[in-house]
């Protein structure tokens, strides 16, 4: 390479080597002058904080002085650490980052076969590879790091004084010393001051250092606290305000501390004026007072009631800086109470019920609209005329009302005529214990003649066991006795509202019951809604005892549908949908007429099986079986999305069509969405061996599947591969265990229809339905040895079976009264 090459090589290092050279200066004078700047600075934020101001002025100066000491110490060692750099460092330091040492390379000259040819030609293409390394030079960066040479870290420790200064402290004390500022002098010989404003904690506003602020307006909150020190001789300066409502008394010797040195004054802002420091270095304000705002609220909308009794009432509220608390008083309002029966007399004195107000969770709380929602249904003041008072405070103790809200409290509505009768009762003893006497008296009424009035035996023993405790405690009724009466009467009336009825027919009546009670009485439009489903229940219920009975008794369902109504579920159903559409169009006189026809109808009818529950069950195993294969299918096609994945580095969430038999265009997502809402179908279905054990162990396999389905979609959403098919090989587990399941319950159910096939033949006795409780054939009760079935089974199973058939039998109110009358005998007895 010629000498003109190499130059130019050289040439081209010029920057690199310039900005390489001054990270060199930097770095340099970072290592011996750091001690220099860290007591430079720890100084400035000494003085910054107003250190000078707390100590006699000797002592400042003295400070000053080893401040000044400690600087030339530091410069005088930072100059003989010093060592300036060269161009010549830099190329080397830029040389050190290379291979080879290209710059050093190219900077040598050929010491030996200067006049061989070929010597000559390796020399030149070595210093040619050589330029083309240096050409790719870069400015080496500086080492900064003090580390080795300040372990403490007190470099930090005085940037970090100096920021906080900075922040809280002022650089106009740092003039009070130094002489910088106008007067300096001045204040360092005669009086001085210093002023603090701070607002009241709740506006969220900053406190002021009042030495900072020379406008002549000063706009505070209502609140604010000012703290003002003077310093010098006792009179020098004075301050006057007319802030606070106290006009301040000149200070006197007495006042002052010992030193006599420092004069404190301490009040509130409560209402605009004037605050003047009078005196060398003084300053006057005019401070403008804004007020606090006090809250206000408001009803906001019509008040509300849930289908299961709890109330709701919208309000809004606002505040300047925001609202801390509320509460709504609720008050009974006597004079709009309709005083007949228990009300005639005046209530005892019930304290108004307090209820928190709701408070946003996020967000401000100056301005925003809550609903309360609470459930008051066994209160007292349920159902009755009452007063809502909503009040909001704030943080400065304000209280904003609004006007008394007049409304009929809501709470839990009872449409079975019982169940309203206990609750009014329980009402009557609750507004005042003189009641009790009339009480008892209705409670003997209803408990004398139950039949065909009181239908759940659970229902008339414990009416029975209330009346009796509280006709013994008529007359010396205490507080106590009276809540634990009025909580079992409550209780009571839900168990007749709402019932725990074995027998479907008696639930659906029931069910029909309320419903048209409710339509009559003009109830809600939650109110309706849960009645129709829960009658809508009752009729699922009802239907899937007749087809199981239809079932076992293929004649005896014949003979009903040959006798009586033929009247399909789906028949049932489009009733049951034209009496919603009537109530949501508020047709109630048609809803109640069409609701007279199918309590008519329901009296009669005999609903067929249909397609038959063996198809039925048929069906949802197939069903089953295919969700598992198609979650099979979505597994593998998940898998080999995982596999692509890996290897192309871009895994994907699926491909948007299967290559599987019987797979559905879209992505891995929507199939499992797809496949869970299938499960979901299925379930709500017809099952085989519904009510047994091994079918309700199916139907939580499915539940368990389900679960899993939800969390591989969610996984697929995440573009989480793996955590996916993990998932889906536990819903796949689960799906073959509930299918195992349901088919051990449909082998049951095939072995038991069987057996009662070979009961109906020709002289074979019925094993099971043709004996009584006892477990005793009819025609042979009076023979000995009848009794030979009553020790193969487990006694304590076949006592529980006993009295579960007479629990059976106590609620069908067709029977005589002679035998209910027995058999709730039974039951008390046992």
């Amino acid at each position: 390479m010629t000498e003109q090459g190499i130059h130019a090589a050289l040439k081209r290092l010029v920057w690199p080597m310039r900005l390489t050279l001054i990270g060199l200066w930097a770095e340099r004078l970072a290592r011996a002058f750091w001690p220099l700047w860290t007591i430079a600075i720890s100084a400035l934020a000494a003085l910054a904080f107003g250190v000078q101001d707390h100590g006699p002025l000797e002592a400042v100066w003295a400070g000053l002085g080893l401040v000044a000491l400690a600087l030339l110490a530091a410069l005088g060692l930072g100059l003989r650490r010093f060592r300036k750099p060269s161009a010549a460092d830099a190329l080397t330091r830029l040389d050190s980052t290379l291979p080879g040492h290209p710059i050093a390379a190219l900077q040598d000259t050929q010491a030996i076969g200067t006049t061989d040819a070929a010597s000559m030609a390796v020399w030149q293409a070595h210093q040619a590879r050589m330029a083309a390394r240096a050409a790719g030079a870069k400015p080496v960066a500086p080492d900064l790091r003090l580390s080795s040479r300040d372990p403490f870290a007190l470099r930090y420790v005085g940037l970090t004084a100096l920021v906080m200064a900075l922040l809280f402290g002022s650089l106009w004390r740092v003039a009070s010393v130094s002489g910088i500022a106008p007067g300096a002098a001045e204040a360092m010989q005669g009086p001085t001051w210093e002023g603090w404003a701070q607002p009241p904690a709740y506006t969220g506003k900053p406190s002021l250092y009042l030495n900072d602020i020379t406008a002549e307006t000063l706009t505070l909150p209502a609140g604010s606290r000012i703290q003002l020190r003077t310093y010098g001789e006792v009179g020098a300066l004075t301050v006057t305000q007319s802030v606070s409502g106290i006009v301040d008394p000149a200070p006197k010797a007495a006042d002052m501390p010992v030193d006599g040195t420092k004069g404190v004054h301490d009040f509130v802002v409560l209402q605009s004026g004037k605050l003047a420091i009078d005196g060398p270095g003084g300053r006057a304000w005019q401070i403008i007072a804004t007020p606090d705002t006090g809250p206000t609220v408001a009803v906001k909308g019509e008040v509300g009631r849930e289908a299961d009794g709890r109330f709701k009432q919208g309000f809004a509220a606002t505040d300047d800086y925001g609202v801390t608390s509320g509460q709504v008083t609720i008050a009974l309002d006597l004079s709009r109470v309709d005083r007949r029966f228990g009300l005639t007399i005046d209530p005892e004195p019930i304290d108004p019920v307090v209820l928190d107000l709701p408070l946003p969770l996020t967000g401000k709380r100056t301005d925003y609209t809550e609903t309360l929602i609470d459930d008051l249904s066994e209160h007292a003041f349920a159902n009755l005329p009452v007063t809502l008072t909503f009040a909001v405070n704030d943080a400065a103790g304000q209280t904003g009302t609004a006007a008394p809200l007049a409304i009929t409290l809501p709470g839990k509505r009872f449409f079975d005529p019982l169940a309203a009768a206990i609750i009014e009762l329980r009402r009557d003893i609750l507004w005042n214990r003189a009641n009790a006497p009339t009480t008892v008296m209705i409670l003997k009424a209803i408990t004398n003649q139950p039949d065909g009035f009181i239908r759940n035996a659970t229902v008339g023993t414990r009416l029975r066991v209330a009346l009796r405790d509280l006709d013994a405690n008529a007359l010396d009724l205490t507080t106590e006795k009276r809540d634990a009466l009025a909580a079992e009467l409550w209780e009571i009336a839900l168990l007749v509202e709402e019932g725990d009825l074995a027998n479907a027919l008696e639930r659906l009546r029931r069910s029909q019951d309320k419903l048209d009670e409710a339509i009559r009485n003009g109830a809600s439009p939650e109110e309706i809604e849960r009645l129709m489903q829960e009658m809508q229940q009752a009729l699922n219920e009802y239907t899937r005892e007749l087809a199981e009975q239809a079932q076992r008794d293929p004649n005896q369902q014949q003979q009903q549908n040959t006798e009586g109504m033929q009247f399909s579920a789906d028949q049932m159903q489009q009733m049951l949908d034209k009496l919603e559409q009537l109530m949501k169009e508020g047709r109630t006189a048609e809803a109640a007429e069409l609701m007279e026809q199918l309590r008519q109808l329901m009296e009669n009818m005999r609903v067929t099986q249909g397609q038959g529950q063996g198809q039925g069950q048929g069906q949802s195993m197939q069903g089953l079986s295919e969700t598992l294969r198609d979650q099979q299918g979505l597994s593998d096609d998940a898998f080999r999305d995982l596999q692509q994945g890996q290897q192309d580095g871009q895994p994907g969430e699926g491909p948007q069509q299967g290559e599987g038999e019987g797979q559905d265009q879209g992505s891995l997502t929507d199939r499992q969405r797809g496949l869970r809402e299938r499960l979901n179908d299925l379930q709500s279905g017809q099952l085989p061996g519904d009510g047994s054990e091994e079918a309700e162990a199916g139907r939580r396999e499915l539940d368990r599947a389900g679960r899993a389905m939800k969390e591989a979609e969610q996984a697929l959403r995440d573009g989480d591969l793996p955590g996916a098919m993990d998932r889906q090989a536990e819903a796949m587990e689960a799906l073959r265990e509930g299918m195992r399941n349901f088919g051990d319950a449909l082998a049951q159910e095939q072995r038991q229809q069987g057996t009662a096939q070979q009961g109906d033949q020709p002289g074979a006795p019925d094993p099971n339905g043709q004996r009584d409780p006892l477990g005793r054939d009819p025609g042979n009760s009076a023979r000995i040895g009848s009794d030979r079935n009553m020790l193969q089974e487990d006694p304590g199973r076949r006592a529980q079976a006993l009295l579960d058939e007479i629990r059976r039998r106590s609620g069908e109110q067709t029977r005589p009264g002679d035998e209910l009358d027995y058999l709730r005998r039974l039951l008390d007895m046992f």
